[in-house]
């Protein structure tokens, strides 16, 4: 026959036992602990931040970056036909490209600190890189929130001289990123309002901070005339450090006026 309550010895026991466990000292959280867990918290916080600020948030600053570009474009082209509403409408892709044009071609004036004035487009780089650019070259005004930043005092696209841009190889979306993967005579074509500027890639360089001589008319030759124009474009080396600047230098190749339609060096590098 079974017994509902436990013996006796057995219930003193577990007595006892319930006992010590009520008495046992709760544990003190020390004041080391604590900072410890504020530590490993806080570097948690700090991952995540990198993550976001070097891969997740570079695809999304990107991504938006070449959307506002592109819609920069469109809307050029768009004000463009209804000035002109006879014009032949933009070409498809299917399209012969337009020839260029190398004759006179129109010398824009400075923009103002932020300004946008231009879209750069790389087929290198894929068919949908289309980067704003804007006066100055400040991260707070330019090259943070819009992508491609102009020298002030330096040429405009197609003017003789040097026309000189900065932009951040990582981070904010990294406009130069993939600027050392440039081939010699990869189109850099340059849309404004009134059409496409090319230039040809030549050639790629490191050189320290302090050498302005890479923003002179003619880049690295000082007390020389310029009779060429030339495009110049800088960031900083290594990636994710500042110890260094990469400089691409290009030169000017043609000028395709809006009413001629996209111009050949726009399509794709295969």
């Amino acid at each position: 026959m079974l017994c509902e309550n436990p013996p006796v010895d057995e219930a003193v026991a577990v007595s006892r036992g319930a006992a010590r466990t009520r008495a046992r000292p709760r544990r003190r959280t020390s004041v080391a602990g604590v900072i410890g867990e504020l530590l490993i918290t806080a570097g948690v916080i700090v991952l995540l931040y990198v993550v976001w600020q070097l891969w997740v948030g570079d695809m999304i600053y990107g991504a938006e970056r070449n959307a506002t570009g592109a819609e920069l474009s469109e809307q050029w082209q768009q004000e463009y036909q209804q000035q002109n509403p006879e014009a032949a409408p933009a070409p498809s892709a299917t399209d012969e490209p337009a020839a260029p044009v190398t004759a006179d071609p129109p010398v824009m004036a400075e923009p103002r600190d932020g300004e946008r004035f231009a879209v750069m487009h790389i087929p290198r780089f894929g068919t949908d890189y289309a980067v704003p650019m804007a006066g100055g070259v400040t991260r707070a005004r330019t090259l943070d929130p819009i992508g491609i930043g102009h020298y002030p005092g330096t040429m405009m696209p197609g003017q003789p001289g040097n026309f000189a841009l900065a932009a951040h190889r990582t981070t904010w979306g990294k406009p130069f990123n993939r600027i050392a993967d440039l081939h010699v005579g990869d189109a850099i074509v340059v849309e404004t309002e009134a059409g496409w500027y090319t230039y040809r890639f030549r050639t790629l360089e490191y050189v320290k901070p302090s050498a302005v001589e890479v923003l002179l008319p003619v880049p690295q030759v000082k007390d020389v005339p310029a009779g060429t124009a030339y495009i110049t474009m800088t960031s900083c080396s290594p990636m994710y450090a500042m110890t260094e600047r990469i400089v691409a230098y290009g030169v000017f190749e043609s000028f395709t006026p809006r009413s001629a339609g996209e111009p050949a060096s726009l399509q794709a590098v295969t």
